[in-house]
């Protein structure tokens, strides 16, 4: 089966209402920038500042129009002739929707108040090909910016998959040996809660999962820790209602904290320590934080858990935008990480 992603159209999709309102804004601000240009021979007053923006928006609009119901075909094109096609259509549908508007209201005005044919058509094809270039330029690289942007996150979730695979399954695979003839129930808890979590893993780049589904895989992570650990191992969950448990997100988003807190924090110290995890929500964003107990990253055998982070920035970005944050760091013997993520809307629009 055909990948879907091959067949996504590469000229800009000037259907979507961002895309739209930025083309409006463009065409308002070239009436904005042409009024204030200084010109004693030309005054601008309102009528005739409302009547140009109007215009001008009108314009914009048939332009976006013409370019969304054609954006398929062009894309079977090459991308420098379908660009060049796109251009041509939409300076010459100005053309025409000019020599329209110059027809009609040339003729019931006094003579010598509007400009001649040439001129008027002229000027405003010209300009709306000026325009759509630039802003089909500006809307393509948007385009392939966020497509580099989803490849590498997609390539992230691939070395997560490749990282938390074999480390992971062969200490939990000999924890389950020793657990078999010792305590056949436990043994068999643990094979669950493991094919749980690696199906999750097999999964992580096909779609995306909920808060609780992450909540869910990271008991089931630390379960089969505990088991390994001991008493050495400890997890307190602070989780207040109400929780957004519906709250889409990329898959292992919260496993690879915890298994950083585990391996490179509780794991280190002679005595374990606890696994601080706290849910917290208001009407905004929702913060999930690992706190662990740590050695100082500057301590001999200590490697840090800048991998795990970075994916999950990268994917943070990818999924949420600019307004999902991240913060970590070391103080006072814990190590601390924070994700806040937006519950309102405002994610990736353009």
């Amino acid at each position: 089966m055909s990948d879907p992603r091959v067949a996504e159209p590469w000229l800009p999709d000037l259907c979507r209402l961002p895309r739209l309102g930025a083309m409006l804004g463009i065409a308002q601000l070239v009436v904005v920038v042409v009024a204030l240009v200084p010109d004693a021979r030309s005054a601008w007053d309102l009528p005739r500042f409302a009547s140009t923006s109007g215009y001008a928006l009108w314009l914009a609009l048939s332009v976006s129009v013409l370019l969304c119901v054609s954006r398929r075909p062009l894309s079977r094109l090459p991308a420098r002739t379908g660009a060049l096609v796109a251009v041509a259509g939409a300076t010459l549908g100005a053309a025409a929707a000019a020599a329209v508007v110059h027809t009609l209201f040339a003729s019931v005005s006094e003579a010598g108040t509007w400009p001649g044919a040439f001129r008027f058509v002229g000027g405003s094809a010209a300009m709306v090909a000026m325009i759509t270039t630039l802003a089909l330029r500006y809307f393509y690289i948007i385009d392939r910016w966020q497509a580099q942007v989803g490849a590498h996150a997609r390539a992230e979730v691939d070395a997560l998959q490749a990282r938390i695979r074999p480390h992971f399954l062969f200490n939990s695979m000999n924890m389950i040996a020793t657990l078999v003839r010792r305590d056949p129930a436990l043994a068999e808890r643990a094979v669950l809660d493991l094919s749980d979590l690696f199906r999750a893993a097999l999964g992580a780049g096909d779609g995306s999962s909920t808060l609780a589904e992450e909540v869910r895989l990271a008991e089931h992570y630390l379960s089969i820790e505990q088991l390994r650990l001991g008493d050495r191992l400890r997890v307190e969950w602070h989780r207040p209602e109400p929780l957004p448990w519906t709250l889409p997100m990329p898959r292992l988003l919260l496993q690879p904290l915890l298994e950083n807190a585990v391996l490179h924090g509780v794991s280190r110290l002679p005595d374990g320590g606890t696994v601080h995890i706290e849910l917290l929500a208001n009407a905004e964003v929702l913060l999930l934080r690992v706190r662990n107990p740590s050695l100082p990253p500057e301590a001999p055998g200590v490697h840090g858990a800048g991998h795990a982070q970075r994916s999950i920035g990268h994917r943070l970005g990818y999924a949420f935008g600019p307004r999902a944050r991240m913060t970590s760091g070391y103080a006072a013997g814990y190590y601390d990480c924070e994700l806040s993520l937006p519950l309102t809307p405002g994610r990736r629009t353009s």
